[in-house]
Parts: structure tokens; sequence; C-alpha cells
């Protein structure tokens, strides 16, 4: 039971990972296949984090 009080903690990354998640769930319901790597890495947008200046 959640405190009276509304003091509910929001945990930013945990939220962005179970975005991602859910995001990655949903591709691979709707491939026909096993996803490889790279599709798993678009899904993630691995490529976009190796692609910044400071990755």
């Amino acid at each position: 039971m959640a405190p009276v009080g509304g003091t509910a903690v929001q945990d930013h990354v945990a939220l962005a990972e179970i975005e991602l998640c859910g995001e990655l769930i949903i591709a691979a319901s709707a491939a026909r296949e096993r996803l490889s790597l790279e599709s798993i890495d678009e899904v993630l947008r691995v490529a976009e984090e190796r692609g910044s200046p400071e990755g």
C-alpha cells in the first residue's frame, strides 16, 4: 500500500529501462523470427549512442 502523504519516488533511470524493455518486447513479438543483434541494437538505439561525440 502506498503512503498516504503522496511520497512516491520516481527513478528516471529505471523508468527509461522499463520503456526500452517494452519496446524490445513489442519488436520481438512482431518479428517473424528471432531478432538479430543488429535489430536489437536498433530497437535499443545503441547506434545512436555509438555515433555520439562522447561515445
